[in-house]
């Protein structure tokens, strides 16, 4: 039971951080509403965790070749 339970939160994890890297579109909040705050402060979030991957994927990529 436990090994079915990890599996199902272990590939809920792997799939929800795949939708974080589509960003909403904003434009159809009105600049004032909280819904707007939110889309923005969802979207910076988002493209922060993409760069933080891209940029440690490479430091890993430049770390394995000078051990080379």
């Amino acid at each position: 039971m436990k090994k079915i339970f990890f599996s199902i939160i272990f590939t809920w994890f792997m799939t929800y951080n795949s939708y974080a890297n589509e960003l909403e579109d904003c434009s159809i909040y009105s600049k004032l509403s909280p819904k707007f705050l939110t889309c923005k402060a969802t979207n910076v979030a988002k493209k922060t965790m993409k760069y933080q991957n891209e940029q440690w994927s490479n430091f890993k990529k430049d770390k394995k070749n000078k051990k080379d």
